[in-house]
C-alpha cells in the first residue's frame, strides 16, 4: 500500500536516516537532536510504502526581500528517496504537492539548491543566484585600510544575534532575493558550526557597524558570513583579517557578485570563482504580479502583454496585460490576447530570472530564451528594477 502524507515527529528517525543515506553523511546523537530542532519549522511530506518511508521533501516557510519588499517564500530542501524507489515518479508527485501547499499558504515564490539543474528546471525552477568565492593569499590583505574603530570577538547569545541581524538587514537592503533571518535561522543555520568565531566591527563611539563569522584551521582563514553598513566597517574587517598574517596562508570567503575587493588590493589576480548556486520559481504568477514592486514609469509608455507558459503548474498559464491603473501604478491583469497589442512570450523559468533582476529582458531576448516584439521587451526593461541578486544562505 502506498500513500503520501505529511510526516509528524514520529518519523524523525526515518527522515534523518534517509538524509544520511542520500547525502552521504553520518550524524552523532547530539547532531541528530540538533537536526530535529532545526526541522521544527519544516513541513515534511513523504511517500509511505508498506508502512516505511520511501521518499520525502521538506517545505520551509521563509520570507525574502524582493526589491525592497518582503515576500513569502517556500524553501524546498532535503529531497531524497531510497534507491529502490527512485524513477517511479514519487519525487515529481512530492514537488507538485509542495507547490500546491505553497499556493495555499500564499508563498508565491520558491527557492531550492539543486542536485541537478536539468532535473528541477523541467519542473519550473531556474537559476536565479550565483555564488562567488575568493581564495586569497593573506599577503593580498597587506594594505593601509585605515579603519577607524575596533574589531572584537564576542560570544554567542540573544543580544549577539539581535546585533548580527540588525547589521545583516542593513547590509542586504541593497540586494534582492536575500532571506529575512529569524532567531531560529541564526541559531540552527547561520551559526550551526560549533567552531564559528563571531567578531563585530565598532565605530569609535562603540556602535556596531559590521560583523564577520569565521573559522581558522590548517593555516586557512574561512569566512562563513560577513556584513557591514559602511566603507569604514568594511575596512575594519579587512584590517582584522590582515592581522592574522602570522597564522594563516590563505583566506577563503563568499562574497556578493558585485563585490569590489579586487579593485581595492594591490594584487587582484587571486582565485575568483563564480558558479550557479540557487534556483527559484514563481509558484503563483497572479499573486506574484499583484505583489511585485514595479519601477515607476511614464504612464504613456507602458501597454503590452506577457504570455506566460508553465508546463508543470498549468494554472499559471495565461496572458497578462501590463498597463497603468487610474493612479498611474503598473498593474498586470489576466486578459485575452489582443492582436494589435505588442507582446512577449515567457516561460515560467525565465519569468523568475527577469523579475528578480538576475537577467535583463533584452539579454534573454537576444539569447532566444524569450520571444516577442522588441517594443514589448523594451517596456519590460522599464518596469523591472535593476538590483543585484544575492543569497548568502543555504538549506
Amino acid at each position: 500500500m502506498e500513500r503520501m502524507i505529511c510526516l509528524n515527529s514520529s518519523y524523525t528517525d526515518e527522515i534523518l536516516g534517509l538524509s544520511e543515506y542520500a547525502f552521504q553523511y553520518k550524524l552523532t546523537q547530539e547532531e541528530k537532536q540538533e537536526k530535529a530542532e532545526q526541522m521544527k519549522e519544516d513541513k515534511v511530506w513523504g511517500w509511505i510504502v508498506d508502512n516505511q518511508l520511501a521518499a520525502k521533501a521538506h517545505l520551509i516557510p521563509l520570507t525574502v526581500n524582493l526589491h525592497g519588499k518582503p515576500l513569502k517564500m517556500g524553501g524546498i530542501g532535503s529531497v531524497a528517496s531510497w534507491p529502490e524507489y527512485r524513477r517511479g515518479g514519487k519525487i515529481k508527485a512530492l514537488l507538485y504537492k509542495l507547490l500546491t501547499e505553497m499556493r495555499q499558504q500564499q508563498q508565491s515564490i520558491s527557492y531550492l539548491h539543486p542536485f541537478s539543474v536539468p532535473f528541477y528546471r523541467k519542473y519550473g525552477w531556474e537559476l536565479t543566484f550565483d555564488r562567488t568565492t575568493y581564495n586569497i593569499p593573506i599577503d593580498s590583505f597587506q594594505n593601509d585600510w585605515n579603519g577607524q574603530g575596533s574589531v572584537r570577538r564576542v560570544s554567542k547569545g540573544e543580544e549577539t544575534i539581535s546585533t548580527l541581524n540588525t547589521i545583516y538587514q542593513m547590509y542586504t537592503d541593497k540586494y534582492t532575493g536575500t532571506l529575512h533571518r529569524t532567531e531560529h535561522w541564526w541559531n540552527y543555520r547561520t551559526l550551526k558550526q560549533k567552531d564559528t568565531h563571531i567578531a563585530f566591527a565598532y565605530e569609535t563611539d562603540q556602535t556596531p557597524i559590521g560583523y564577520i563569522l569565521f573559522n581558522i584551521k590548517q593555516n586557512r582563514f574561512t569566512v562563513y558570513d560577513m556584513a557591514f553598513v559602511n566603507v569604514n566597517a568594511r575596512h575594519l574587517l579587512y584590517q582584522f583579517i590582515q592581522h592574522h598574517d602570522s597564522m594563516v596562508h590563505n583566506v577563503e570567503m563568499p562574497v556578493p557578485p558585485d563585490d569590489p575587493l579586487p579593485l581595492l588590493v594591490n594584487e587582484p589576480r587571486f582565485e575568483q570563482k563564480q558558479l550557479p548556486y540557487f534556483m527559484a520559481r514563481i509558484v503563483d504568477v497572479d499573486a506574484f504580479f499583484e505583489q511585485y514592486p514595479f519601477s515607476i514609469v511614464d504612464h504613456n509608455k507602458i501597454h503590452f502583454e506577457i504570455e506566460v507558459s508553465d508546463i508543470f503548474l498549468e494554472e499559471n498559464n495565461g496572458v497578462f496585460l501590463v498597463s497603468h491603473d487610474l493612479e498611474d501604478s503598473i498593474v498586470m491583469k489576466r486578459t485575452h490576447a489582443e492582436p494589435k497589442v505588442v507582446k512577449v512570450k515567457i516561460a515560467v523559468q525565465q519569468l523568475v530570472q527577469l523579475f528578480f533582476g538576475y537577467k535583463r529582458p533584452f539579454a534573454l531576448w537576444e539569447a532566444g530564451l524569450i520571444h516577442g516584439d522588441a517594443l514589448a521587451v523594451e517596456q519590460l526593461e522599464m518596469i523591472i528594477p535593476e538590483q543585484q541578486t544575492y543569497f548568502p544562505d543555504f538549506f
